[in-house]
């Protein structure tokens, strides 16, 4: 299937969650039939369209058999993190996988990104960055348009520092801000600054609240996500190679941070939600905090602790997507 077919195949105008009024209490929308909303009149010139960091194609692959039931879109950083999420999915959807056979890296003709499929749902490594998460979302929602996929979900999961909260709580972000506290994304384009706004579905952050349980180890709590460019420097560490400030300076602009609302800190939430909303897609961002930047710099907890911290994200994850498909575990 060509990329011009596969775009003048969604033509016709939909009307889009931004449409709806600013009343709607935050309630989860229901699918409706929407599919991601096109960007781009220049991929209507395209005979092929070659998505290189997935080692996938709109000639040599055929995009809608592979990819038409997604629903279900899930990024994390690490390679690692992603796969043991994919078969997490499998055991929680409790899909066959024939004998002798087991979940493939969909993309590891390229050393890129991790890519992996259980049923609806798509695992994929992002990398560590805005950068590297803006290069995978690009052809992630390629992939999802020429799949002719709709009412997709987007979720990212990871780790994060905390402000004044207990290591290992998990922060679903209700709001991004970036490293100035501005509630934008900013992207230099034909040498302008090109500012996007950066809104996360009210009713998703929501639903994903109400899947954690009374009986669960861990806390969730609902926060804003400072979104910087940097992990030393730009997150005020006084560890790394280069360190221009003083501590009181560092405290001073961490306690300006939580006293925003802030509550923990990582760095691609902000393309995440832009591109999302860019894109007409809900989106979530679901975040473990591993130390609390009020109190240190360096993460220190035991490896099998902070392996334990890391999965409390899928863990919430799953459920809010068993629950739309009607599984009970």
């Amino acid at each position: 299937m060509s990329a011009f077919n596969a775009i003048n195949d969604l033509k016709e105008p939909k009307k889009t969650t931004r449409d709806r009024k600013d009343d709607d209490e935050g309630e989860e929308e229901e699918g409706n039939g929407q599919r991601i909303q096109v960007r781009n009149k220049h991929l209507d010139e395209l005979e092929d369209d070659v998505l290189y960091h997935l080692a996938l194609s709109t000639k040599a692959n055929d995009l809608v058999a592979m990819f038409n039931d997604v629903k279900f879109v899930c990024l994390g950083g690490s390679p690692r993190r992603m796969e043991e999420f994919a078969f997490y999915m499998w055991q929680q959807l409790k899909t066959d996988i024939p004998a002798g056979q087991t979940l493939e890296n969909i993309a590891r003709a390229t050393d890129r990104y991790a890519m992996y499929k259980v049923g609806p749902v798509l695992s994929l490594s992002h990398g560590m960055g805005v950068p590297s998460i803006s290069i995978l979302l690009h052809e992630v929602m390629k992939l999802l348009l020429y799949a002719r996929c709709s009412d997709v979900v987007f979720f990212r999961m990871g780790t994060s520092g905390g402000l004044g909260l207990k290591p290992g709580t998990v922060v679903i972000t209700e709001e991004v801000l970036d490293g100035m506290f501005q509630p934008h994304f900013e992207i230099q384009i034909l040498g302008e600054i090109v500012r996007r706004p950066v809104t996360l579905d009210d009713g998703l952050i929501k639903a994903l609240l109400l899947c954690s349980r009374p009986d669960d180890d861990f806390d969730v709590v609902t926060g804003k996500t400072m979104c910087t460019s940097d992990f030393y420097e730009a997150q005020a560490r006084l560890d790394g190679f280069i360190c221009e400030f003083s501590e009181k300076e560092k405290v001073e602009f961490l306690k300006n941070a939580y006293n925003r609302g802030i509550r923990n800190i990582e760095m691609e939430s902000i393309c995440f939600a832009a591109m999302c909303r860019q894109a007409n897609v809900r989106g979530a961002v679901v975040c473990t905090t591993l130390i609390d930047r009020l109190l240190s710099d360096q993460i220190d907890a035991p490896a099998d602790q902070v392996k334990t911290w890391d999965k409390r994200p899928a863990v919430l994850i799953a459920r809010y997507i068993c629950k739309k498909m009607g599984i009970v575990n």
